[in-house]
């Protein structure tokens, strides 16, 4: 064998990167969460595998015509996937304990100030316009908000951008609950609210994203494309005419897509772009813009308990967010440590499905704020 043999042979070596090597540890990292921890697996999985994929030296899978490249151009660089997978959510999510409750729909709003400070934060800190809105939005907890406004604001931090938004997600049951209890006293968590069910009507249920999907898109038109398609996948759901585009829509649909998604986003995570101090700001502030929000909620849910004359529990508060229903599971969880009596699950439902909706409102004010075309 001739030397000119044994370069060609040895070339992917020879091309290895301590970049390359550190981001394919990470993407094993990745993988290891979603599989021994169960973080977000069905993301954090082919998040990981993406990265490994993207970093191996000389990979055709990264190249003009390679499969990741393609998965991002297709999907990701025209925001499609994100936009499917809002789909499938709205038609995995019931809105009727917001419909029974619709005063809930003031404490999504309050979930999405810390996304709007944290922007500040990250304009004080050196970050550009676009960059401080996509990072400020990892702070609604969404992950395909997060993906859509960052693909088009911040295309070059969409890979610590998404690693930020999904990983907090898993992490809310251990971010959420030092804030609320930091926040609220013991007589204030312990406050019970009586478990009520009102009946609504399928009338209701089918208008309800038909009016929202009209109201948003005249008032915000740039979270048309978001509110739309979460709306669509709710209507299907609310309709019951079309039961197989439903299940597809919530079942084989996200999947597939969530699938791509993983893949696609995995691929930027390459080590000259992944591996820079900005990074680390960016995973920060949108810790920061997490608490913030959570902060945000339960102190406007003791503002509610203020007027109510003490009946309303402020921990409500932090189902304000976008992560439907790990929050509301949360709150339940917090209220019953204080009073295994208390029941507050359905009445944080409501708060929880009210974030969903502000949050992709959010998205698209900033969106306009940013001048996005």
């Amino acid at each position: 064998m001739d030397a000119e043999t044994l370069a060609q042979l040895l070339q992917g070596l020879t091309a290895l990167t301590w970049q390359s090597v550190v981001m394919m540890a990470v993407g094993g990292l990745l993988i290891y969460l979603a599989i021994a921890r169960e973080y977000e697996p069905l993301l954090l999985l082919p998040i990981g595998a993406g990265a490994i994929l993207a970093n191996l030296p000389l990979s055709p899978l990264v190249g003009p015509d390679g499969m990741l490249t393609l998965l991002y151009e297709t999907g990701v660089g025209n925001e499609l996937f994100p936009l499917l997978i809002f789909i499938g959510i709205g038609a995995m999510t019931d809105f009727g304990p917001l419909l029974e409750n619709p005063k809930m729909v003031l404490l999504g709003a309050a979930g999405q100030f810390g996304i709007f400070l944290t922007l500040i934060l990250a304009l004080a800190l050196g970050f550009s316009r676009d960059e401080a809105a996509s990072i400020g939005i990892i702070g609604a907890i969404d992950g395909p908000t997060s993906i859509y406004v960052s693909g088009i604001l911040a295309p070059h931090l969409l890979g610590p951008i998404t690693v930020a938004a999904y990983s907090y997600m898993s992490l809310v049951p251990l971010i959420m609950p030092p804030v609320m209890r930091l926040l609220t006293t013991r007589k204030e968590r312990a406050i019970v609210m009586p478990y009520s069910q009102r009946e609504i009507s399928r009338r209701t249920r089918i208008l309800f994203p038909i009016v929202v999907t009209v109201v948003v898109g005249v008032a915000v038109p740039f979270a048309t494309p978001l509110i739309g398609c979460l709306m669509l996948g709710n209507l299907m759901r609310e309709s019951r005419v079309v039961e197989r585009l439903t299940h597809a829509s919530s079942n084989e649909l996200t999947n597939v897509v969530t699938l791509f998604l993983g893949l696609a986003i995995g691929s930027t995570m390459t080590g000259e772009k992944f591996l820079q101090l900005g990074t680390l700001a960016i995973l920060g502030l949108g810790l920061i813009a997490f608490v913030l929000d959570t902060a945000a909620g339960v102190l406007f849910g003791k503002l509610m308990n203020v007027f109510s004359g003490g009946r309303f529990n402020p921990l409500i508060g932090a189902a304000g967010i976008s992560a439907f229903p790990m929050a509301a599971r949360v709150v339940q969880r917090e209220a019953s440590r204080e009073n295994n009596a208390n029941f507050l699950l359905m009445h944080a439902m409501g708060a929880n499905a009210a974030g969903q909706v502000a949050s992709v409102i959010a998205g698209g004010v900033l969106l306009a704020l940013m001048g996005a075309g």
